[in-house]
């Protein structure tokens, strides 16, 4: 999937919650194509995708229908996108998958199974006990993941580093074997497509 089409389906989508066809929360993706696509170069089908409660780029992109994210996100499951077929799952809890993701790359590395797992965090997750806990685990055990930190800056709409008061962030432009970090601006909210209020 190119990237006009992934500003397509998104763009689908905030015109459905805008007219009030979605009716539980959406967390839309929007200026981050380009990264979002450099990262899947490197993701295999055996691979496997874990992500937070945005993650309709990341289904698409590992092979999931667009018909068949667009049905779960009208049948209310945006925010927990899951499609084990495709190995990519999806969950609404702040920092909720990076343990799982963590374990499944262990238990790929006790398996022998060609095979890497890739976690998907805002930059707000990244700034919790259970992330850094989760990367330094992980680097330590050089168990096969990559963990991707995407920064919109938009945390709840909260400023990440504001409330941390620091400036950089633990792993802004860390780019290595174990982490991707990129920083993108966006037209939509934290949650919603800007129309409807939903919380």
């Amino acid at each position: 999937m190119n990237k006009d089409q992934l500003i397509a389906f998104e763009n689908d989508v905030a015109a459905r919650f805008n007219t009030g066809q979605i009716r539980a929360p959406v967390h839309l993706y929007w200026g981050n194509e380009e990264q979002i696509i450099k990262v899947f170069e490197n993701v295999r089908p055996q691979d496997w995708v874990f992500c937070s409660w945005r993650s309709h780029y990341q289904c698409l992109l590992k092979g999931v229908p667009p018909d068949d994210v667009m049905a779960e996100i009208m049948a209310g499951h945006s925010i927990s996108l899951c499609f084990a077929s495709h190995r990519i799952y999806s969950s609404a809890i702040v920092g909720g998958v990076l343990p799982v993701a963590v374990g499944t790359a262990m238990a790929i590395q006790r398996s022998g199974e060609d095979a890497r797992v890739f976690c998907f965090t805002g930059e707000m997750t990244a700034e919790t006990g259970i992330a850094h806990e989760s990367i330094k685990y992980s680097r330590n055990h050089k168990l096969p993941i990559h963990f991707v930190v995407e920064d919109n800056a938009k945390s709840v709409m909260t400023d990440t580093r504001e409330a941390w008061n620091q400036n950089p962030l633990s792993f802004e432009n860390m780019n290595d074997e174990y982490i991707t970090y990129y920083r993108y601006e966006t037209k939509y909210p934290h949650a919603g497509a800007g129309v409807r209020v939903q919380f």
